[in-house]
């Protein structure tokens, strides 16, 4: 039996993590090493940008001690990224260069959206009582040292997701700022949370009855790991593990009472976790406590997940040593649609251009090179393609472009949402060029050629349903003797499409060197 072994460093904004797995096609994913150190980075990037020279030391003695204990446990392969305190440093691209001169280790920055993603799929890492949650109107709550993510998820489906600037670190560091004394945390903590939830609250919550939340963070799920800290859920899944990771609003509630009764040392011995995380304990429970009102949900899932346990689960993914336990494509797509929705986009429209789109891409493998991942970005650019018409009907270009720049779509990076908004915005207004363009500082010629590629069949595409008509009742598409035969069934007149279509056939052809051309079939 082959056994791989591998490495996910997590460099987060107060704790180091680095967590050692055992893979394996029999017996999956099976952890047989953790090991946590408290350091506190976000502290120093929120408030100034930078990392001082005492915390940079520390963080590069123990990345070069972890390089050493994977080539001690002979690790195969590893992954390391930072999060938050690096996203938020001036100096950030120096740094990581130090940190790989002299310590050997890589540490790739996760935007936001592909943080908060890698944290889903440290949910499914925990197998069937993820899917089995999903059922149900369910919250998924990240809370991080910078911010919150809260996600909606209905039928196994995400429906909504929106970031908040309240995680526990810029909290922490906002009530130090303003001199708070200690009695008046919890209601400050409250008012600085609630202020934003209460906008969120209107945009999506609205008639939605969210049942349940699962909280991702650091420092209450520990809590709860740390023998009776909490009272289990009297309504917990039968069958599931470790039932005491599911409490509910009154036992949190009775929880943070005893924060109160008790000093920083005394409840590091009573709960069991170091006297430094008790301040951000406080502050993780209060916005749990807050986000559970809010949503009038009563049960509470503190799994434990982190994110080196997504980090695994992306790669066993990858790799096959396990299979997929939930579709992730599936909610970037679910993101994209609930944003084109807010834009009053069409999503039939949308689902029509999808289809020939998608045949398009598919007909022209050999000829265009593109991977599995430029194909979900096409699809996203027909799902996305007129949401700047809600702002703009003569300005539909820019509007489009600037919408999706602004939008934060789970799972996407910011160098994909750069290509999806180009390759927008292209769609309606005259194509610029790698050599012209002022977007060559954000996407590099490559990624420059992904755009231009998209864009030509996105607007082939949509010149063959110019009308919004839906005229064509059967398209079949095939690559044949240099030319993109496209074969048509229409019983309503399609002169308006022929005659428009010369002009993007011929963008297409000099992207391609292959011509297209229509093909009516008759009836």
């Amino acid at each position: 039996m082959a056994v791989h072994l591998f490495g996910a460093i997590d460099v987060g904004s107060y704790v180091y993590e680095m967590k050692i797995f055992e893979l394996s096609r029999k017996n999956g994913i099976r952890q047989i090493d953790n090991i946590r150190h408290m350091m506190d980075l976000g502290t120093d990037t929120y408030h100034t940008g930078k990392i001082s020279r005492s915390r940079l030391a520390e963080l590069k003695r123990t990345l070069a001690e972890s390089a050493q204990i994977m080539k001690n446990y002979g690790v195969e392969a590893y992954k390391a990224y930072g999060t938050s305190a690096f996203r938020d440093m001036k100096n950030c691209s120096l740094i990581l260069s130090q940190l790989e001169q002299e310590t050997g280790i890589h540490v790739d920055v996760l935007e936001n959206t592909e943080q908060r993603f890698m944290d889903y799929k440290s949910l499914a890492s925990k197998g069937e009582v993820f899917n089995r949650l999903l059922e149900k109107p369910t919250a998924i709550v990240d809370i991080g040292g910078g911010s919150v993510q809260i996600s909606l998820f209905e039928k196994d489906k995400l429906s909504a997701t929106q970031n908040l600037r309240a995680g526990v670190l810029r909290i922490r560091e906002q009530l130090e700022r303003v001199g708070a004394r200690s009695v008046q945390n919890e209601s400050l903590i409250e008012e600085i949370v609630n202020t934003q939830l209460n906008v969120f609250k209107k945009l999506y919550l609205k008639d939605r009855d969210i049942n349940q939340i699962v909280v991702i963070d650091d420092y209450l799920s520990e809590a709860a790991r740390q023998g009776n800290n909490f009272k289990a859920a009297g309504n917990v899944m039968p069958g599931t593990m470790g039932e005491a990771e599911f409490i509910d609003t009154e036992s949190l509630s009775a929880f943070i009472e005893g924060l109160r009764e008790y000093n920083a040392i005394d409840l590091s011995s009573k709960l069991g976790i170091s006297d430094e995380k008790i301040p951000l304990l406080q502050i993780s429970s209060i916005i749990t406590k807050c986000i559970a009102k809010t949503m009038k949900a009563d049960l509470i899932w503190l799994p434990g997940a982190t994110l080196c346990d997504g980090m695994v689960y992306d790669y066993a993914v990858e790799k096959r040593f396990i299979k997929p336990a939930h579709d992730f494509e599936q909610d970037i797509l679910t993101c994209a649609m609930e944003t084109s929705k807010r834009y009053k986009g069409s999503l039939e429209r949308a689902k029509t251009l999808s289809l020939i789109a998608l045949q398009i891409f598919d007909s022209m493998k050999r000829i265009h090179g593109m991977k599995d991942r430029d194909r979900l970005l096409l699809l996203l650019c027909a799902i996305l393609h007129d949401c700047g018409k809600y702002i703009s009907m003569q300005n539909l270009s820019e509007c489009s472009y600037n919408i999706i720049k602004s939008t934060e779509i789970i799972g996407l990076s910011a160098r994909e949402r750069e290509i999806v908004a180009n390759v927008v915005r292209f769609n309606h207004t005259d194509f610029i060029y790698y050599e012209e363009s002022e977007a060559n500082g954000l996407l590099n010629r490559e990624d420059y050629m992904i755009v231009t590629k998209l864009t030509a069949i996105l607007r082939l595409a949509n010149g063959l349903d110019r009308s919004h008509k839906k005229k064509f009742t059967d398209v079949r598409i095939r690559l044949r003797e240099g030319q993109l035969q496209i074969n048509v069934s229409a019983k309503k007149d399609i002169t308006l499409e022929k005659g428009l279509f010369s002009k993007r056939a011929g963008f297409f052809e000099e992207v391609f060197s292959v011509r297209p051309v229509i093909r009516q079939r008759e009836f």
